[in-house]
């Protein structure tokens, strides 16, 4: 299966996103299909012997919309110019049809006032007031400023669809052929007992309102990728290369994988890489959320968009265009806000039958109020004001605009959410299961002790400590790394290991010199059938001080242990800590040793801990977890912890960890700060809360608006709704639900305790 994504155009409601979804999902080879009205997006996941993006896009043209691939390549440009120019100059169209029908709007509102009162008013000239003229001024209104809804409404009725436009061409078309009969043949009412009493001032104010709202929304929704611009804003333009032995800059479309570049103070930082020479400080906020500079030389990577703050360095590019750690944040937060919420199904349920549903009641409307008044006025004003007042947008716009705004929040605050689901089950976690190495801890474990069997005799442990290392430099694990640090900072040569073999939860082995060496666990150990006697009584000491022991065998016989501490992380203790305030269950989920793990449990206050677990084990360990009815996250960053973050129902990665842990999670914390846990799940929180509020603001004002529009008061208050305020309700009802999704924008992260 395969995967694109397309640009959409031409959607004017969620009834027209359900009308395109249809139409992807009837294409043999889609398998999955997702348009997302807020983000004029859809997701396709295909198979590519059945079918491919041309045809999706085909099948979305021919029910009247228009749909563009997103290419990878184009990733900066796609976004940031052709969609931005296109939706600026939609809003320019816009704001020209506004003013024109803003102008003739007053004109035919100040002339139809003696109708409304039904007396004349003197400062008005009779000829204002003139049917004719209104019908001239009325005219380019209703079919230039409000074309679009016409055709829209002709194209959907062509697929035997229906869609808001359909309900303003209905309603607008009504009022302004009813109108159009007094005007040619006023005599005839006039003969029937009937006012020649003419509407063209309603369609065109009604007209007019929807545009100034669809303008005012579209604004609005510009605002909502306001993130999405912000990281595109980042990228550097340029980039100073040495080639040729010469500094040339050149744009950054030209830089090419290998390129040496050089970066002075002050400079952004072109694409990612490695320096090969000099020194610096970096700022990474803009791309990870952190605040303070990070320390940088030979052989660290640098990512593209960061700043330079201190020294002049040169690093090898490994990362250029699309493949940019930048690129990448990008596109996982345009999938993320082209995705679709489970929490959306209600509201695509309801706007898959709510337009046909609207024009029977608008019909049934009509005949009612006709049949008991005899007014056939009074039956076309309810009947138009039913047809204005259903806005199917404010339900299609609710979820979408949440989504949008609260994962690019999260893009800023140093956090990928793959996809709406993750965001919004996220809200639901109840326990927080932790890794330990490398999530609570720092990840970088340092040797403090190095005890070897017959001591320093012979130079036993340096040859010892060479054997070890040249072992452990095969493995991925940071206590690898420990390790190998310590052997190299005692000026051990590593040599290379044959036959290397890691043990998954247990160790590593390998052959050195013809001499097989097994470093690992103590239970490792007896699961060989080592003896430990020899060094039990320092293992004991080590471990009660809270430090990771790993055993070194040669030729199965134990000749040392080495104690390693790794540090815990400044935050793990408030993050741990505010996350139990929040109600949550905290729990630890280690592969170390029980005593080490209780150690760390204690000083970040986490009470309930699984240590000895192995990698396989870990899943199973979630697992349990999930059978006690509760929602599970699991926070980790290596290889070991990829099955337990796909067994959970949120994995979380820490952004420094494997590719494969990063590739297993749901969310991405780039930081590797367990603040970002805090942070992931508060902003769920608060998406998830923001959509319920757009959803009951959505129902409430179709609910009370179609029954008011109808004249359910009328019996009782004989108040009826006119067609021009049901027009403004409608209008701004849109507007109203994305403007509360911004309010998402000013999300922060709260510290509890």
């Amino acid at each position: 299966m395969e995967n694109t994504n397309l640009k959409l155009r031409g959607m004017s409601c969620a009834s027209c996103a359900n009308t395109v979804e249809d139409a992807i999902r009837s294409i043999p080879g889609v398998n999955e299909c997702s348009v997302n009205f807020g983000a004029e997006q859809a997701s396709v996941t295909y198979d590519p012997r059945k079918t491919n993006p041309e045809a999706i896009s085909n099948a979305i043209d021919a029910v009247g919309y228009s749909a563009q691939p997103i290419q990878d390549d184009d990733l900066f440009a796609t976004d940031d110019d052709t969609q931005q120019q296109a939706r600026q100059a939609e809003n320019r169209a816009l704001v020209r049809k506004v003013w024109v029908g803003g102008i003739i709007s007053t004109i035919l509102v100040i002339g139809s006032l003696p109708m409304m009162t039904g007396s004349s008013i003197p400062f008005i000239p009779v000829w204002m007031h003139n049917p004719w003229l209104q019908l001239v001024l009325a005219t380019p209104v209703l079919f230039w400023c409000g074309n679009s809804f016409f055709i829209n409404a002709w194209k959907a009725l062509k697929h035997h669809t229906a869609t808001m436009d359909t309900l303003v061409a209905i309603g607008t078309g009504a009022a302004y052929l009813y109108s159009l009969f007094p005007t040619i043949l006023p005599g005839f009412f006039t003969e029937q007992g009937l006012p020649a009493d003419v509407y063209y001032e309603a369609a065109v104010v009604i007209i007019t309102l929807i545009l100034l709202g669809r303008l005012l929304e579209n604004r609005a929704k510009g605002q909502t990728s306001e993130a999405i611009r912000k990281l595109m804003g980042l990228q550097a333009k340029t980039a100073r290369v040495i080639r040729d032995g010469k500094e040339v800059d050149i744009p950054i479309t030209q830089v090419i994988e290998g390129d040496v570049i050089l970066v002075r103070p002050g400079e952004k930082i072109p694409v990612d890489g490695n320096i090969i020479d000099g020194s610096s400080t970096i700022d990474e906020a803009m791309v990870t959320g952190e605040s303070v500079p990070v320390k940088k030389q030979l052989g660290d990577e640098v990512i593209g968009a960061t700043i330079n703050k201190t020294g002049s360095f040169k690093f090898r590019a490994t990362r250029v265009g699309k493949d940019t750690f930048l690129a990448q944040i990008v596109k996982l937060v345009q999938q993320a806000q082209g995705s679709k919420a489970p929490i959306q199904r209600l509201a695509d349920q309801v706007t898959g039958w709510f337009v046909p549903a609207v024009i029977a009641i608008a019909i049934a409307t009509f005949v009612i109020w006709y049949n008991i008044m005899g007014n056939v006025t009074m039956a076309l004003i309810t009947t138009v004001g039913v047809l204005i007042i259903a806005c199917p947008c404010a339900l299609g716009l609710a979820t979408p605009t949440s989504i949008m705004v609260g994962t690019g929040k999260g893009a800023e605050n140093g956090i990928l959410i793959k996809g709406a689901e993750s965001l919004e089950l996220a809200h639901k976690i109840k326990t927080v299961v932790l890794d330990k190495t490398g999530t609570i801890t720092q990840g970088k474990p340092t040797v403090t002790d190095f005890i070897t069997v017959n001591g320093t005799a012979n130079g036993n442990e340096l040859n010892l400590l060479d054997l070890a290392a040249s072992v452990e430099r095969n493995s991925e694990h940071p206590l690898a790394e420990a390790v190998v640090n310590y052997a190299q900072s005692q000026g051990v040569e590593v040599r290379d290991a044959q036959e290397f073999e890691a043990v998954a939860g247990s160790g590593v082995q390998g052959h050195v010199s013809n001499q097989l060496v097994q470093i690992g666990t103590h239970r490792w150990m007896n699961e060989l059938g080592i003896d430990t006697s020899a060094l039990q009584e320092h293992w004991d000491r080590l471990e009660y001080l809270g430090k990771t022991v790993i055993w070194i065998a040669v030729n199965s016989k134990v000749q040392g242990i080495m104690g390693i501490a790794d540090a815990v992380k400044p935050s793990s203790v408030s993050a741990i800590r505010t996350l139990q305030k929040m109600g949550l269950s905290v729990v630890m989920l280690t592969g170390d040793n029980r005593r080490t793990a209780e150690v760390i449990a204690r000083e970040v206050g986490i009470k309930r801990v699984f240590a000895e677990v192995r990698p396989d084990q870990k899943a199973e360990t979630v697992e349990k977890l999930q059978s006690e009815g509760k929602i599970v996250a699991m926070v980790g960053d290596g290889i070991n912890d990829a099955p337990a973050l796909a067994q959970a129902d949120v994995g979380m990665a820490i952004g420094t960890g494997t590719d494969v842990a990063i590739a297993a999670s749901d969310i991405t914390l780039i930081t590797g700060d367990l603040q970002g846990v805090v942070t992931a799940i508060q902003l769920s929180r608060a998406t998830i809360r923001n959509i319920r509020q757009n959803l009951f603001f959505a129902f409430i004002y179709n609910v009370a608006g179609i029954p008011i529009a109808a004249g359910i008061l009328f019996p009782v208050f004989g108040w009826l709704l006119s067609p021009i305020i049901a027009g403004a309700a409608m209008a701004f009802s849109s507007v109203s639900v994305v403007t509360n999704a911004l309010r998402l924008r000013n999300f922060r992260p709260k510290t509890i305790g």
